[in-house]
């Protein structure tokens, strides 16, 4: 369609004719993903699609783990909210980011990928209390930035709640092990069954200039309900971690969970894996106020989990447990009615919730708390004792492998900043190639990938994983159907719409340039951009 030249408001002769004066210029831009943007551990997910979607799948995972170390573990575990931000979910279905994240981490296992040695070393020594995702996140890049790092941790062996909290049928434990065993060949050392009790001496024995506490919440908090036998009442924090570690624990026939959240989730499939033929979780508000996520407990109900919904145990009895029928009032919160009913019970399972073991801190002057959580200064996550940082579960958040691992990345920046004695630079963040910005005339059509999973009949016989990995020929598709939001992934959309010539194409992987001699800013390549990598800006004169 012509543009009609009178709706232009400047206008000059030239060379017997009226033209357009420019009051506008194009420009390339880069914005900023909405993936990477929801992604707590900060990768750059729309480069290492890029990368696995043009075949070069080793540098798509150097890319990835340098914000996250383990791209095996989060490919399983993670709530991939970067998902739940994709522009894709308003077409055909979000990137199935966690899957390619997984079959990257999985690839550079079996291929034997190791990360790159420090190229320097500082000389400083850092201390991190606690192997858990954060812990071992920021050991990994303090290591990277060639600082000496020892971690102490009170288990057997590293991982923290991956290992003791997560059950094996979500995460495979040599998957855990070779990923965490990069960090050994890097340098970092860690001192396993080491419990904290003075942190200022351990500090200053070891000559340790800052420390990093990634304590995790492995206790769990307790309620008092009357019973009779307390035999039949455990925790479900130390219940996992009994079974992590290789225990079988007599539950008998019917087990009932109390509360809401992931862990209870967990603890009832693993007790419909240890026998239990019936296992139900009683929760004191309705499904919707359940804080699991949807995933963990859609996959409880598939294998057999019941959920009972408003109800709270109010007693338990040799064989049964009293609940009482719970209402919600205008305001939506749960109250008790007075009405009664008894349900059968072998065992219960409290997962009401879990907290930090910060007792050790509470003795340092300065140290500041919040219940059981350490405060820190949000941007740094410096807590009141200059030095001593904290992170993960040890801090107000929420308590997520991948929020873990993002703190642990956050606190070794400014870790690195605070030895050297000066402010950690944030770089600033672009605007946001949020859904409406785009103008998809091209995507592709293809259809979100399925990874293969276990009949829920098969799945609780044992711990075996229970969801698969993609196929080679899978993840590349997924790879592409990136739309790569707000970044010029070389279409030559406006190369061929330019009616001036004025695009000049600087070869493969260099994207492009604009001649503005020729450019008369009609916004013609701006209009056609299917990802608004191009914007338009007023003419400086």
């Amino acid at each position: 369609m012509a543009r009609d030249i009178t709706e232009l408001p400047d206008l000059a002769a030239e060379g017997g004719r009226v033209a357009p004066i420019r009051s506008r210029m194009p420009v390339y831009v880069d914005l900023l993903p909405p993936c990477n943007s929801g992604c707590p551990a900060g990768e750059n997910i729309q480069e290492w699609l890029r990368l696995v979607k043009a075949g070069q799948e080793e540098a798509a995972w150097r890319e990835l783990v340098k914000n996250n170390p383990f791209p095996a573990i989060h490919g399983r575990v993670c709530y991939h909210p970067c998902e739940a931000a994709c522009n894709r979910v308003e077409l055909d279905g979000s990137v199935s980011i966690h899957s390619v994240e997984r079959y990257l981490g999985d690839l550079a296992i079996e291929k034997g990928w190791t990360f790159d040695k420090p190229r320097f070393s500082t000389g400083r020594r850092v201390l991190v209390i606690g192997a858990g995702p954060s812990g071992l996140s920021a050991a990994y890049q303090l290591a990277r930035m060639g600082h000496e790092v020892e971690i102490r941790d009170s288990s057997d062996s590293p991982g923290g709640m991956m290992r003791y909290g997560i059950p094996e049928y979500r995460l495979p434990r040599d998957i855990l092990d070779a990923e965490v065993a990069r960090l050994l060949d890097m340098g970092v050392r860690i001192v396993n069954n080491y419990t904290v009790k003075d942190l200022m001496a351990d500090q200053a024995e070891g000559g340790f200039e800052a420390t990093f506490v990634a304590i995790g919440a492995h206790l769990s908090k307790r309620v008092d309900i009357p019973n009779r036998d307390a035999s039949k009442i455990m925790d479900a924090v130390s219940f996992l971690r009994d079974v992590a570690s290789g225990e079988r624990p007599l539950i008998g026939r019917k087990v009932a969970v109390y509360g809401g959240g992931n862990t209870a989730m967990d603890a009832a499939r693993v007790a419909r894996r240890l026998g239990a033929e019936e296992s139900i979780i009683v929760y004191r508000r309705t499904e919707e106020q359940m804080p699991a996520h949807a995933e963990e407990r859609e996959g409880a109900l598939r294998e057999g989990v019941k959920m009972n919904w408003l109800r709270t145990i109010s007693s338990l009895d040799e064989g049964d447990l009293t609940v009482e029928i719970m209402e919600l009032d205008e305001s939506g919160r749960a109250h008790g009615t007075g009405r009664f009913e008894k349900l059968e019970a072998d065992t219960v399972i409290l997962a009401l919730g879990q907290e930090a073991d910060s007792n050790f801190l509470r003795r340092i002057p300065g140290m500041h708390f919040e219940h059981d959580v350490v405060q820190v200064d949000p941007r740094t996550l410096m807590t009141g004792v200059p030095g001593i940082f904290a992170g993960g579960d040890a801090v107000p958040s929420e308590r997520t492998v991948t929020i873990g691992v993002g703190h642990g990345k956050r606190a070794a920046t400014q870790i690195d900043a605070w030895l050297a004695g000066r402010e950690a630079v944030s770089r600033p963040k672009h605007d946001l190639a949020s859904f409406d910005k785009l103008n998809l005339w091209y995507f592709g059509d293809a259809r979100r990938s399925t990874q293969p999973e276990l009949e829920p009949s098969e799945r609780v016989t044992d711990f075996d994983e229970i969801v698969g990995g993609l196929t080679d020929e899978q993840a590349h598709v997924e790879a592409a159907r990136c739309l790569s939001c707000g970044n010029c992934f070389e279409c030559d959309g406006c190369l061929g719409a330019c009616p001036e010539d004025a695009v000049i194409k600087l070869g493969k992987g260099l994207r492009y340039r604009f001649d503005y001699d020729k450019c008369t800013g009609c916004a013609t390549c701006y209009g056609q951009c299917p990802v608004h990598a191009i914007d338009m800006i007023e003419e400086v004169r």
